[in-house]
């Protein structure tokens, strides 16, 4: 799997932030400040979902592995050694892109988290993920799933079937055609909320996790 160096950002002239290409910069360490006791700190920060999964240090050893072995190394503060995130868990984090601050001075791992990424068993080391929005959203319908609450929409839905629901995203997805087509910005933006909302109900009726959509987008993103 290939993997992704950056360091550089740059502005256009309206001033709106824009990234540069990734492209594999070997030399990306050197743009790192570390600080006097020769760490910088890391944040590992999931792939799919966007969540911050924890932060750790590394010295200039840590990132030279990260950057030759595509696994996320960090520098323990407390035992003053090397190691490999999911060395002896299996929870390892495939790096997928290293971003370095603008003042060189912290490191962003973008990764594939395998298992959990806390040594509790959280998926999180602040606890359990908070998620965009899209995610926030199917958590909400899979707790409709499970409770069923009286007036709910979505519990209604559920019950209803696959094909009731698939008729409704169809029925959703033509309305935001004409939306796109015919209407105004609101209208289209009202009609695609809509539409993802009812998509999300679909798959949770499928037992489909919204992360195989995610990891989907993330190989056709390549």
């Amino acid at each position: 799997m290939a993997r992704k160096y950056a360091c550089a950002r740059a502005f256009d002239n309206a001033g709106e932030r824009r990234y540069l290409d990734q492209v594999i910069a070997e030399n990306w360490i050197e743009a790192v400040h570390f600080g006097d006791d020769g760490l910088v700190p890391v944040v590992a920060q999931s792939s799919l979902s966007g969540e911050v999964l924890m932060v750790a240090y590394a010295d200039r050893a840590a990132l030279q592995r990260t950057r030759d072995t595509g696994l996320a190394h960090y520098h323990s503060r407390s035992r003053g050694v090397l190691w490999k995130k999911g060395e002896t868990s299996g929870h390892k984090q495939e790096v997928q892109e290293v971003r370095v601050d603008c003042d060189g001075d912290a490191v962003l791992y973008v990764v594939r988290q395998h298992g959990p990424a806390c040594h509790t068993g959280a998926p999180t080391c602040f606890g359990e993920p908070t998620g965009g929005v899209l995610t926030r959203l199917a958590g909400i319908v899979s707790q409709r799933a499970r409770t069923r609450p009286a007036g709910s929409y979505t519990a209604r839905l559920l019950e209803d079937g696959i094909a009731k629901i698939a008729q409704k995203v169809g029925e959703e997805a033509v309305e935001t055609v004409v939306a796109a087509t015919s209407e105004d910005a609101a209208r289209l933006t009202n009609e695609a909320a809509d539409l993802l909302y009812h998509l999300l109900v679909l798959l949770e009726a499928k037992r489909l996790p919204l992360d195989c959509v995610f990891e989907e987008l993330e190989r056709r993103a390549r």
